[in-house]
This record gives C-alpha cells, sequence and structure tokens, in this order.
C-alpha cells in the first residue's frame, strides 16, 4: 500500500478514536436507527401493559387499513417493506382475531383488498392512544415550536430520501457497477461495434 493511501481497517480505527475530527460526531444513521427502535420498544412494552395483543408492525398494518379501506395486500407489503409471505402470516392472526377481514377485489380476481371489522375500531383507538403517549414522552420538555421543527426535518430527510429511491429504481438509473467497470464494457460495446 502506498505510504499516503489509508486502508479500510485503518479508517474504521480512526473513526472509533477521533470520531468529531472527521466530521462524524453523532452518526444520524445510527440515531435515527436507535430512536425507532425504542419507539417500538415502548409500543410492544405499553400494548402488554395494556392488554392489547398486538404488535407495533400489526398495529403500523392496522393502521394503513384504517386510512386507505380497500387497500391491496401488495399496496401493504409494499408500504411495510415486508415479504409478501410474512404480510400474509401477519394478516392470517388478524384475520383469527377479527380484526382485519380479506375481500376479493371488484374488478381483479387475483387481488385480496383488505378491510377492518368493526371489532378492530376499540383497537384502532388503543393503538392511537399509545402512540399519543410515546409521542408526549419523546418530546416532553421539548418546547412546541422544537416539536414542530423535528417532525418537518425529519419529513424532509425521508421525502428526499424516497426520490432518491424512487430515481435509482427507475429503469434509466446509472449502473451501480464501479467505474472501471462500466469503462471496460464501453470499451468492449466499441469494440464490437
Amino acid at each position: 500500500m502506498a505510504p499516503n493511501k489509508v486502508g479500510p481497517e485503518e479508517k474504521v480505527e480512526a473513526l472509533i478514536e477521533h470520531p468529531k475530527t472527521l466530521g462524524i460526531g453523532r452518526n444520524f444513521g445510527f440515531l435515527v436507527h436507535d430512536v425507532s427502535r425504542l419507539i417500538k420498544r415502548r409500543f410492544d412494552r405499553k400494548a402488554r401493559q395494556t392488554g392489547l395483543l398486538i404488535t407495533r408492525r400489526q398495529a403500523a398494518v392496522m393502521l394503513y387499513i384504517a386510512r386507505n379501506e380497500g387497500v391491496s395486500q401488495t399496496e401493504v407489503a409494499t408500504w411495510l417493506d415486508l415479504e409478501p409471505i410474512a404480510l400474509v402470516r401477519m394478516l392470517d392472526k388478524l384475520n383469527d382475531e377479527g380484526l382485519v377481514e380479506r375481500r376479493a377485489h371488484p374488478t381483479d380476481r387475483r387481488v385480496r383488498t383488505l378491510w377492518l371489522t368493526s371489532a378492530a375500531q376499540p383497537v384502532v383507538t388503543q393503538i392511537l392512544a399509545i402512540n399519543q403517549a410515546i409521542r408526549e414522552e419523546a418530546f416532553a420538555g421539548m418546547p412546541a415550536h422544537a416539536r414542530d421543527t423535528v417532525i418537518d426535518i425529519l419529513g424532509g430527510i425521508k421525502e428526499k430520501l424516497a426520490l432518491r429511491e424512487e430515481a435509482d429504481d427507475s429503469p434509466a438509473a446509472p449502473s451501480a457497477r464501479p467505474d472501471g467497470v462500466n469503462q471496460a464494457i464501453r470499451k468492449l460495446a466499441v469494440a464490437a461495434s
């Protein structure tokens, strides 16, 4: 290795020993992940304490259906970033508990739409109450304008990253190959023509 080049091991060691000198400080991704994980744990604990036998992910499915009655299973799986089979298992459980109903799509018999039952309404109310309690815990002591700013900033970050994902997933997105590979492919294409 050339004397002025730093290898991956040295970079990791430097980050661990001196994160602020490299402009890292508090890592945004880890912080967001930790907040998300703690919210999930708080939800699961509060749900158990209130006798609500539902996970945070099941609650997310129910709230999504509540806002979008008649939504397809595929759309819910995409929104939650779940494999369809994992969603099917979750929906089976929610159906067995009498909370979610699957119906045939009116024009496409391959599609199943999702609906909440009347028994789901009190559960949705409990989910919303738990979510509100967690929000109050998370923002305790923070002025209202700061809360709004945090939510606005996170919403903006989410929007930008979602747009970037869409652009990267589009057929016209540039290849993710290393530049050297792209150059080699271009040379082969020129040589072949």
